[in-house]
């Protein structure tokens, strides 16, 4: 499993192993404070245009890099019953890691969040999604990553997903809250596949290898110091949730 991306992920292993040796000194310290990684938090306001809190179990497909982060981060939130790290965009047969690194396939490393409605709305994990998730002013590329398999887009599941998240990109603009404009793309239709199962929970399951130390646990330190209220210490795990 150390060697899986390797290939693609280079310059992030090398730059990752210099900053685990860094991290590894600030112990505890590291929690409690916005940690600085190849992409850095920023405060955002929350949407303007939202859904009502509801009860039942709702969908969101969010894609922004690698998928082991954006899964990480979301496994943390609460609200949310399950994130799967997959791939959207493409057809069933290329939806095969090998096959999607190669970036012809139309797929991206997404995420499949499933959430309660009543605990959560569409609009806050948006947030959550723009802040500390990814860089959405960063189109076919994230960190140390290239190509349009880590493309930045929203997957809507439907007309009212797709609303809400243009109003809130539009929201963001306006407010000049990124240095960049926002570059997101909506794309509906979509059908979501699951990667395979040695990518699913990558993140707890390797805190210390180099690219999630540098990547990827900063974001899961960022949402817990800029959305406390949102934050669970114990993350939704795939297999617990299958469970």
């Amino acid at each position: 499993m150390i060697d899986i991306k390797i290939s693609n992920r280079s310059f992030g292993f090398v730059k990752g192993a210099l900053a685990a040796l860094a991290l590894a000194a600030a112990g505890a310290a590291f929690w409690l404070t916005p940690a600085v990684s190849a992409e850095d938090a920023v405060k955002i306001p929350p949407p303007a245009l939202d859904e009502k809190a509801s009860a039942g179990s709702e969908k969101a497909i969010f894609a922004g890099g690698c998928f082991w982060g954006v899964q990480g981060v979301f496994q943390h939130v609460k609200g949310v019953t399950k994130a799967v790290s997959g791939y959207t965009g493409g057809d069933k047969d290329t939806a095969v890691y090998e096959t999607v690194g190669s970036g012809r396939t139309g797929h991206a490393e997404s995420v499949e969040i499933t959430y309660d409605p009543s605990k959560i709305t569409y609009g806050q994990l948006l947030q959550v999604y723009f802040s500390v998730a990814h860089n959405p002013t960063q189109l076919n590329f994230q960190g140390p990553d290239s190509g349009t398999q880590y493309r930045s887009t929203i997957f809507a599941e439907n007309d009212a997903q797709k609303k809400i998240a243009q109003s809130y990109i539009a929201q963001l603009d306006q407010a000049k809250v990124f240095a960049d404009p926002i570059v997101t793309t909506l794309e509906t239709g979509k059908t979501f596949y699951p990667a395979e199962n040695y990518h699913q929970d990558f993140l707890t399951l390797n805190p210390t290898y180099p690219y999630i130390v540098y990547n990827d646990l900063p974001k899961v330190a960022n949402l817990k110091a800029l959305f406390p209220a949102l934050y669970s210490e114990k993350p939704v795990l795939v297999q617990s949730a299958s469970n």
